[in-house]
């Protein structure tokens, strides 16, 4: 979706409708977090499945003695099927019904409980947990600067964005020329990155209701917005298992 421009939304004149836009924003945003806070329970549960049953798993991965050794053809399907969703979602958004929207965002994230599974077969289940509240905790901090803000995170959000491809440029150098410090750099890089976004996107998903308030787009644009944190969430997770997680 495209970033809204700051200060173009003209807000509601009298105190009755500035009234009612406040009490529609705060609803709006618990609609974002309600939704986020699903999507993350639907991707821990299939992540829990996955580990806790040897059948279910090996639909996915090739398991020896309780480890992951690697994928099979529908594994591979699983990780990244979510990205071919998210490309075709923003390509058709503005077409897309509310209930496509939100079937997109399920599938999605129970899509991703596939890959997360593998962080309950690579660390102990002490440190996922731990590293899940610090992550929690984080969020909830840096979402609520977003929100409260009144400076202008645009400019910073496109610099984060193009952050974002070089750090998938340096993964993929990564994988194929490994090397412990370039992980290192990227982890910390990733942590960084990730912790802006969720400033930032909070900002633009308050943004963007200014624009949608009173119209049929709203709930969409809760769903987009519950994506982006979801995301966000997900990989400062994973960045932060880089460091807080324990190997089993």
């Amino acid at each position: 979706m495209a970033n809204p421009n700051f200060g173009t939304f003209n807000h509601p004149g009298t105190i009755a409708d500035q009234a009612s836009f406040d009490i529609g924003l705060r609803t709006h945003m618990v609609r974002v977090y309600n939704y986020m806070a699903g999507g993350l329970a639907l991707s821990g549960v299939v992540a829990f499945g996955l580990f806790s049953s040897a059948e279910l798993a090996s639909l996915f991965f090739q398991v020896q003695a309780g480890r992951v050794v690697g994928l099979n053809m529908l594994g591979w399907i699983a990780i990244f099927a979510p990205l071919g969703l998210l490309m075709l979602t923003s390509v058709r958004a503005a077409q897309m019904s509310v209930t496509a929207v939100q079937a997109v965002y399920w599938a999605v994230t129970a899509l991703m409980g596939v890959s997360l599974s593998l962080l309950l077969f690579r660390y102990t289940g002490a440190s996922v947990a731990r590293t899940f509240f610090v992550t929690a905790a984080a969020f909830g901090a840096l979402s609520l600067y977003g929100y409260t803000t009144k400076r202008d995170l645009t400019a910073v959000g496109k610099f984060l964005f193009m952050s974002v491809i070089g750090l998938i440029l340096a993964s993929l150098v990564n994988m194929i020329w490994p090397s412990d410090t370039m992980s290192f750099v990227i982890s910390a890089a990733g942590v960084l990155i990730f912790s802006g976004l969720i400033a930032y996107d909070t900002q633009k998903i308050r943004q963007q209701y200014t624009e949608a308030w009173g119209s049929e787009m709203a709930e969409k644009v809760a769903i987009f917005g519950a994506l982006s944190l979801y995301i966000n969430f997900v990989n400062l997770f994973q960045f932060l298992m880089m460091f807080l997680g324990q190997r089993r």
